[in-house]
């Protein structure tokens, strides 16, 4: 789904990035790389898997949008270096992208490792009038793409049924993009007046409802 911020286009995608049309960059958040082995190496019973499908999903987006430029909104890494770091390394060296990693709180991993396979770590970054932070922040004259909150919405129908999607959760001088990884979990968010809520189902991209 296409949407315009500050005369810019900006597409929606159902895995959970967007892509900048004009910049040809692809924003992604809250990946969480090296969570499913973390869980497995705990005992939490989950699918091997879902390491090959969080790898999958970003290429499948790089092949689809051909960016020039990468921007991880935070939370990359899920903890420490684990076996999923080595197949990290391998999966960036296959792709030539520019990518940046916009530090989140769970990015603990030493900066030089990521500076080895060719990704800058930073605290923020500012492209024209739009600012690229982990954490929802607010920079008068910006518009702030931020992760961290993993939005979820929840749609009721009649009776008592009730789905949990992820979703886009746009404010007038924000967005707040869902998680990109297997396995994140959901934040359920309210809008209020003013918000816009792009819910992801399935592989479509769906206005729950906008500006109400």
């Amino acid at each position: 789904m296409k949407i315009q911020i500050k005369d810019e286009t900006f597409i929606l995608h159902p895995s959970g990035a967007i892509f900048w049309e004009s910049q040809k960059i692809i924003i992604i958040s809250d990946v969480h790389l090296g969570k499913v082995t973390h869980f497995r190496k705990h005992g939490i019973a989950i699918p091997q898997n879902a390491i090959s499908e969080n790898f999958k999903n970003i290429t499948d987006v790089l092949e689809y949008f051909e960016p020039e430029k990468i921007i991880f909104l935070g939370d990359l890494f899920h903890s420490s270096k684990n076996a999923e770091w080595d197949l990290f390394a391998e999966w960036i060296s296959n792709h030539n992208q520019e990518t940046y990693l916009v530090a989140g709180n769970h990015d603990i991993i030493d900066q030089k490792h990521y500076y080895e396979i060719g990704i800058l770590v930073i605290d923020s970054l500012e492209i024209d009038h739009f600012l690229f932070t982990h954490h929802p922040t607010e920079k008068e004259d910006f518009f702030n793409f931020s992760g961290h909150i993993h939005p979820g919405i929840i749609l009721r129908g009649l009776g008592l049924q009730s789905l949990k999607l992820k979703c886009f959760f746009k404010k007038s001088d924000q967005i707040i993009m869902p998680a990109f990884g297997e396995f994140t979990g959901k934040f359920i968010m309210k809008p209020e007046p003013g918000h816009t809520v792009f819910a992801i189902a399935g592989d479509e991209i769906i206005l729950i409802n906008k500006n109400n």
